[in-house]
């Protein structure tokens, strides 16, 4: 019978086991003790096919990362890249052109769309048709300026005062004023559209906030006349308006007139209803 010892597995003949007998065995350390229970570890380099090595007859580990490179319009032979490059710059040419079509069709009236409207209709309509305008339906391109003289009974007995521009002193206390107030921006500009919206072009009321719209003006012609002292008592007064239109910028060729036109309204007697909170007599009766 074989015996074993401390240092190993083995028969009487002094040989060491292995997988392959054949093998000549490693010959171990003489310094450390080897575990008689290990078995030697069998080799774990990989069997390799004829047709994976790496020498001329193998596939070139390299060229999974080629084939990735060549892919796009990389990928594809030189007259198909022209192709597709073509393709590419006739889609992205009608893209920007149809962009444009669209937004001079959706814009305000401009010098393109007057001078090459036809072209752009022609290419929105039918099938490009929009039913609505770009920022606003017509932006304003007039400036308008409110006005008003007043009628004084004074010791010196009647007189009319210079037309006073309302909308200038409004413009002059915006102008250099980084937090301008609500009513300098928009109070007389808003009230006097709210009596153009309700009345017609013979200054009467075409509803019932007509009335409403003639006492709002009234009472703000009060508020800033007010401010000024002419030496007695204001009995009437009388607003217009000048309209004139925006000049043309220096590089267009439009024609456009900005002589002035004006709007009077006939005069208005003050009532104590249009005279600031506080200053009525309660015995004053209308004019």
């Amino acid at each position: 019978m074989d015996s074993y010892d401390d240092r190993g597995v083995g028969g009487r003949d002094g040989r060491v086991a292995g997988p392959d007998p054949g093998a000549v065995p490693t010959v171990p350390d003489p310094g450390a003790e080897a575990d008689p229970r290990a078995d030697p570890e069998p080799s774990r380099i990989p069997s390799q096919s004829p047709g994976t090595g790496t020498g001329t007859g193998g596939a070139d580990p390299r060229g999974d990362a080629g084939s990735e490179s060549r892919s796009g319009m990389a990928g594809l032979s030189f007259p198909y890249q022209v192709a597709a490059a073509v393709a590419l710059a006739v889609i992205g040419l009608v893209t920007c052109t149809q962009l444009a079509m669209v937004f001079l069709h959706v814009a305000p009236s401009n010098t393109l769309t007057k001078q090459h409207g036809k072209g752009v209709d022609e290419w929105v309509y039918p099938e490009f048709e929009q039913n609505w305008k770009l920022f606003a339906p017509n932006p304003l391109q007039q400036n308008v300026a409110v006005h008003v003289r007043a009628e004084i009974a004074g010791p010196d007995g009647r007189r009319t005062t210079p037309w006073m521009n309302l909308s200038g002193e409004d413009g002059k206390a915006i102008r250099g004023n980084p937090l301008p107030s609500h009513v300098q921006q928009n109070e007389l500009r808003r009230g006097w559209d709210f009596y153009l919206g309700s009345h017609d072009s013979q200054n009467r009321a075409n509803g019932l906030r007509g009335s409403l719209s003639e006492q709002y003006i009234r009472r703000i012609v009060m508020l800033r006349l007010g401010e000024h002292d002419y030496g007695g008592t204001v009995e009437r007064i009388q607003v217009r308006s000048e309209v004139r239109s925006v000049a043309a910028p220096p590089w267009s060729d439009e024609k456009i007139s900005t002589k002035p036109s004006y709007r009077v309204l006939p005069w208005w007697n003050v009532t104590a209803a249009d005279l600031p909170e506080g200053s009525a007599d309660p015995k004053e009766t209308d004019q």
